[in-house]
């Protein structure tokens, strides 16, 4: 299993700056990649792109950027545009963030999200190889050949339902997992995608899963401040299935936090489960909890 880290949100006047100290800080303690989220902050795609131009060479990816707001070819175009500028080194995780957000901010309909999903994908992958798109779907449609370079770049889908899960397995590389425990991925995610990838003759998925870490001897204090950090996501529809499969009841259930001993035994089990990929997101003793990570990480 390899070792990720999820970039923080940069608060202060030089974003850019920080993002590469971060960046450049995950690659010297030995973290194969480093992810950061698009919501309402930095555009994520640019932000790798200038900020991981300047640091060491290690994965950098999205996890995740919404589809919706954006047509397929462009969002590829940008994609490529940022892999170019970082060397190959970039993938792009798509998602078709939440109902709430998609409706009522963005003003898109929400409508059957898993036909929208496959039709940006039958567009957006094909144009990130550089080939001629001709695709006429109900809500989606391209004429288009890119010749932007960095293309081939990996594509992961945020899929958490059985549907988007054989989506992702039959024409993506892999999954990017939230607030998914280690029961779910095992009875649920891993079976689903790789069955649909091996039938499909598409090589093994990555499955990268990310989860709020901390070392503590405290475990009831962690797991309340996660549950106050986190709280939004108990209440997102998709999230709260997740931790439902996994018999959680609050965001904090599946955080891994504990002693060195219980949480590397937790990330233990997450690859055992079929995690390819653990990104970590601390959120509390971050240098403690650095510290083991960054142990497991060189192990």
């Amino acid at each position: 299993m390899r070792y990720g880290y999820l970039l923080s949100e940069p608060q202060g006047d030089d974003p850019i700056g920080e993002l590469r100290d971060q960046i450049a800080q995950a690659a010297e303690n030995g973290f194969s990649s480093a992810w950061l989220s698009n919501i309402f902050g930095l555009d994520a795609i640019t932000a790798l792109a200038a900020a991981g131009a300047q640091a060491p060479p290690i994965e950098l990816g999205t996890a995740v950027v919404p589809t919706y707001p954006r047509h397929p070819a462009a969002l590829a175009q940008q994609a490529m545009t940022a892999n170019a500028a970082l060397g190959g080194r970039f993938t792009l995780g798509v998602g078709l963030s939440h109902k709430v957000v998609i409706e009522n901010m963005f003003g898109y309909s929400f409508e059957r999200p898993g036909r929208h999903m496959k039709e940006y994908l039958d567009i957006l992958i094909p144009a990130t190889r550089g080939e001629q798109v001709s695709y006429m779907g109900e809500t989606l449609k391209a004429d288009i050949r890119l010749g932007t370079p960095g293309a081939g770049l990996p594509v992961l889908v945020a899929a958490l339902g059985p549907r988007m899960l054989k989506l992702a397995g039959t024409v993506a590389d892999g999954t990017v997992l939230w607030m998914t425990g280690p029961k779910t991925v095992a009875e649920h995610i891993a079976p689903t995608i790789r069955a649909a990838a091996a039938e499909a003759g598409r090589a093994e998925p990555r499955i990268v899963c990310a989860l709020p870490v901390c070392v503590t001897d405290d475990p009831a204090g962690a797991v309340e401040r996660a549950n106050r950090i986190f709280s939004v996501y108990g209440q997102l529809p998709s999230y709260r299935a997740m931790l439902d499969r996994e018999g959680a009841a609050t965001p904090g259930d599946v955080a891994i936090v504990g002693d060195e001993d219980t949480v590397l035994a937790k990330l233990e089990e997450l690859r055992q489960a079929g995690v390819t990929d653990f990104v970590a997101s601390p959120f509390a003793n971050r240098e403690r909890t650095r510290t083991v990570l960054i142990g497991a990480a060189k192990g």
